[in-house]
């Protein structure tokens, strides 16, 4: 019998039984069939439910599941993180491991990379893949993905998010929930919304204008619902305007279900509720945590005294909160049950395949960042016989740590063993020191990593036995970069500074005097400065890529794959060329008084540093380089007049100018020649990710619609679109325009946000 047949055989069984036995209506298990229209068996699932059942399934009953009604045969969730890979499960009621075996999975890399891809088709295969790994260990829910704008990069979980413009993490977001979400398995956009520090993130209250809000903070969110139909939303531990995101009528009533009309559930991120009554009354629909505050202490097994269970049911009770604000909730959690684990028609997934593992090679290959190649060093050529590896995270474990996303892997390709592996074959010796020492820990939760990465060597005898063999190496390749312990990308802190750690600085110095051919890759989910740019020859952004770091790095540095990453935020060259530490103020970052002013408006990211002095940017958003050419042509339109109806097209000519293929990225940023509010001086409305072949000339179309020339007016709360000139600025980096179009607008044009639905 095919497993289909079998699972509804016992659905049937189990409804024929609950019918016999009284719990179901002999008009017949509605609810069950789901050949009838998804919100008709809502209805009748609500319908048959006590006031107990329904305050139930609206809070947890173990870490990381919530019940479900068993007397009517409707099952509970269970929710999975993280937004890399499938967590391995831990116990009952607390954060250490289950013990289980067969819960290892793929790592796929950070979202900094998938963001760095500049690719929605890699975004989608992200989703897919992950999806069927999280179907496959029949998980619900899965906690990711993460679209929090990159405000500073001291924020210590940015490395989970998709870089600071909302169109390119909007754009990005979007075909990775699709992708999980074919799986029969919920994604769960978070943290909505303003989540951008770690410190002092449970209680930090964020202070910004609206028009700020709605143009750099919402607009990946809103994507992820108005576009990518998400089914649930977590909101994050911070305050804004005064009150807990979990607990925030503006953003949950007003914005997510009002404006944007959203239909899913509401999860709370652990232990995120502080109040009953409003927590019940301003939009949050499912508690989540353990213990007794929801999070790290307290007794055991508390669910029941949770916000959003005994004492939600008593104050309905008593009638001081209305019922029907519960049965939305539970309703709404129906409606993700049968969109998951009562959907007989998800398929079945599968985790740990040869697919995966190339999925994850591919998108980490192409978010890998070239930022320097002076004289044509990389890829490595014939003539390099002896190479140098230096650095504790060429032999470092990555995808253990940082948080909730880490992962409990069944392999983890280290760079050292890539580049040994590339190397070998192309009789190529490869050497390696250690150069310094950073974090030789290897556990989260209970993961262990079974490295053993003790070093008794002084720090200055590290420098000088790398050193001497760079001496005696044809290139060096030192691996560093942060990693994933507290203080630096870890959630749950921020750095505590721009600098790299582990005295890495002086190392990578040192090996640039000893030997000009040598290779910088850093493997970081944040911008760091770089003192030493000049002195070396390239520079490799590699982020956290997962399971086939090692495999994906070495395809880069030996020319099995073109690198086309570009960077998704701005590397500064100091913490002081960000706009919120500008003026080494406090109240900005990281707060005073339990309050963060977002002073720094819309000018974040290179919205500021596009306008700061060149030397004070060590390399602009959306910059990567090739080891290929390409030259951008002229661009050109049908029309220079847009009425906003439609989308006005651009196609810009893009020819590959070197001898190898590859992928360019086109950028068209948008200019307000005159606008009756500040607005900066460009911004990214539209891209396209083209690959070339040598000689060829592709031409990229690139569409833009009114909301590339809208601004949000706060006081008429409508987005505002003023008849006048613009110009479309068209490059391959912030800083880098290549080509530009004038544009004129020709009439007002105005609408709500309830009207992009």
């Amino acid at each position: 019998m095919r497993k289909t047949d079998m699972k509804l055989r016992f659905i049937t069984t189990t409804a024929v039984l609950l019918m016999t036995a009284g719990y179901i209506h002999s008009a017949g298990p509605v609810y069950l069939d789901d050949s009838l229209p998804l919100e008709t068996r809502v209805k009748d699932a609500l319908s048959r439910m006590t006031t107990a059942e329904k305050i139930a399934i609206i809070h947890a009953q173990s870490k990381f599941s919530s019940p479900g009604v068993p007397r009517l045969g409707i099952p509970g969730i269970w929710c999975t993180d993280g937004p890399h890979g499938i967590r391995p499960d831990v116990l009952w009621d607390e954060w250490e491991q289950a013990g289980a075996t067969n819960d290892s999975c793929v790592a796929f890399p950070a979202l900094t990379c998938l963001a760095a891809t500049w690719n929605p088709e890699m975004s989608a295969l992200y989703g897919k893949s992950i999806g069927e790994e999280a179907r496959y260990r029949n998980k619900n829910v899965l906690l990711g993905p993460g679209v929090n704008i990159y405000r500073t990069p001291l924020n210590g979980r940015n490395f989970e998010y998709m870089g600071e413009d909302p169109l390119l993490a909007a754009k990005m977001v979007v075909p990775y929930i699709k992708g999980v979400q074919e799986n029969g398995v919920a994604a769960c956009v978070k943290h909505y919304a303003l989540n951008n520090q770690e410190r002092d993130r449970d209680h930090v209250n964020v202070i910004i204008d609206d028009r700020t809000l709605h143009e750099i903070y919402l607009p990946a969110f809103k994507a992820a619902v108005t576009e990518g139909d998400i089914w649930s939303i977590m909101p994050g531990y911070n305050k804004y305007d005064g009150d807990h995101a979990c607990e925030n009528q503006t953003l949950l009533l007003d914005i997510l279900k009002g404006d944007w009309g959203f239909d899913g559930v509401a999860i709370s991120d652990w232990g995120a509720v502080h109040n009953t009554e409003k927590v019940a009354s301003n939009g949050l629909d499912m508690e989540f945590g353990s213990w007794t505050n929801g999070l790290n202490w307290g007794a055991s097994n508390a669910y029941d005294d949770y916000f959003l269970a005994k004492p939600y049911e008593k104050l309905i009770s008593e009638g001081i909160l209305p019922v029907e604000g519960l049965d939305d909730k539970a309703a709404r959690v129906l409606r993700l049950i049968m969109q998951t684990e009562m959907n007989r028609n998800r398929p079945y997934g599968s985790l740990n395949s040869d697919e995966h593992y190339a999925a994850a090679r591919k998108i980490g290959t192409e978010g890998i960042v070239l930022l320097k190649n002076e004289n044509n060093l990389l890829p490595v050529t014939p003539g390099i016989k002896k190479i140098l590896v230096v650095g504790e995270n060429a032999i470092k474990m990555m995808t253990v740590g940082g948080g909730s996303s880490s992962l409990k892997v069944q392999r983890e390709t280290l760079p050292l063993e890539g580049i040994r592996g590339n190397a070998s074959g192309r009789g190529i010796e490869v050497a390696y020191e250690r150069g310094y020492v950073g974090d030789v820990t290897g556990e989260y939760n209970g993961v262990k990593t079974g490295q053993d990465l003790g070093d008794s060597r002084t720090a200055t005898q590290l420098i000088d036995d790398a050193v001497r063999a760079a001496r005696d190496a044809d290139m060096v390749i030192f691996v560093g970069g942060l990693n994933k312990s507290a203080n630096q990308d870890s959630e749950g802190s921020d750095r505590l500074d721009f600098s790299l750690p582990y005295n890495q600085d002086a190392v990578i110095e040192a090996l640039a005097d000893a030997n000009p051919n040598t290779v910088v890759v850093n493997l970081t989910g944040n911008a760091y400065a770089m003192p030493w740019k000049d002195k070396v020859a390239a520079i490799i952004q590699g982020w956290y890529i997962g399971s086939e770091a090692g495999n994906a790095l070495a395809d880069v540095i030996f020319g099995d794959a073109n690198p086309s990453g570009k960077l998704p935020m701005t590397f500064a060259a100091a913490l002081t060329d960000y706009s919120p530490h500008a003026a080494n103020d406090s109240t900005m970052y990281p707060g005073a008084g339990g309050d963060v002013i977002y002073k720094e408006g819309l000018d974040i990211g290179y919205r500021h540093t596009d306008r700061l002095k060149p030397s004070r940017v060590n390399y602009a958003f959306g910059h990567g380089l090739s080891y290929t050419t390409f030259k951008l042509g002229k661009a050109s339109a049908a029309d220079k007049v847009f009425d906003g109806k439609g989308a006005f097209a651009i196609q810009v000519p893009v020819t590959n100018t070197g001898d190898m293929a590859g992928a360019e990225v086109v950028q068209a940023y948008v200019h307000d020649d005159k606008s009756s509010v500040y607005r900066p001086y460009k911004e990214l409305k539209a891209f396209s990710k083209v690959n070339v072949k040598p000689g060829e000339t592709v031409t990229v179309t690139l569409e833009l619609d009114k909301s590339a020339f809208a601004f949000y007016d706060p006081e008429s709360k409508l987005w505002t679109v003023e008849p006048g000139k613009f110009e479309v600025l068209i490059g391959n980096s912030s800083d880098n325009i290549a080509t530009r179009i004038p544009v004129a607008v020709s009439e007002k044009l105005t609408w709500k946000d309830s009207e992009d639905i």
